[in-house]
């Protein structure tokens, strides 16, 4: 039986906790700009889309450069937080979840977008004539149709959140026990004499946490889709 150091748990512990919340708090903004880029046109909507998607393309160093220049303690916005709130992003394990978040919310919203442009609109445009609200609408056909697309998408989050290395090590850096994730603690294990054997055992757990969460989010969607079938 493979035991783990006490470093290594809090590692992992460390991941699974900064990738799923930074999942879950993408989430109701993941649907919310799918929702607006697969149903609404507007003026510098193809702008929108590029913004969203900088994440995919810039080097993930420069973007938690971005956001130590944005919410360090002496950034605009994370000079706010701190005098008003008495709270900061620099340095923490939620200032990691940011920039999990950031760096999945592309991925999120693709797979949400394309969920919601694949529904029939006339299925929801004959409700809206039965007297069903734009939000009635929402809530009862276009989210629960669009599942899938929401657990493919909250699953590609999770996983891209629990690789993160670039953003997260330049706002955050690799503080043990608050900020070292899986991918910052493999960096630092191959960086010391014999630390070869305990990155390899990190990586393996990434590998089956990873395969895990995907193959979960596939039981699910088969599981979706087989109840909308037999409910057709």
């Amino acid at each position: 039986m493979i035991s783990f150091s006490a470093e290594e748990i809090s590692v992992i512990v460390i991941s699974l906790k900064i990738a799923t919340v930074a999942a879950i708090t993408s989430l109701p903004f993941g649907v919310w700009f799918g929702f607006i880029l697969a149903r609404k046109n507007f003026p510098l909507k193809k702008l929108l889309i590029s913004f969203i998607n900088l994440p995919l393309i810039l080097p993930p160093v420069v973007t938690g450069y971005l956001l130590l220049i944005l919410f360090g303690k002496n950034g605009p916005l994370g000079k706010f937080l701190l005098e008003n709130f008495n709270f900061t992003f620099a340095f923490k394990w939620t200032g990691a979840v940011l920039a999990c978040a950031i760096m999945g919310f592309p991925l999120m919203v693709r797979s949400i977008k394309l969920a919601i442009e694949m529904i029939d609109t006339k299925i929801e445009s004959a409700a809206k004539t039965l007297g069903a609200s734009p939000l009635k609408v929402f809530f009862t056909i276009t989210l629960p149709i669009s599942i899938p697309g929401i657990i493919v998408g909250t699953t590609l989050s999770f996983a891209r959140a629990l690789g993160e290395f670039g953003a997260t090590i330049t706002f955050v850096s690799n503080i043990p026990g608050e900020t070292q994730t899986i991918s910052a603690a493999i960096y630092t294990f191959l960086q010391i004499p014999n630390g070869e054997a305990m990155a390899m055992r990190l990586t393996i757990i990434a590998i089956i946490v990873s395969m895990s969460a995907i193959l979960f989010s596939e039981i699910i969607i088969e599981k979706v889709l087989k109840t909308k079938k037999e409910n057709e």
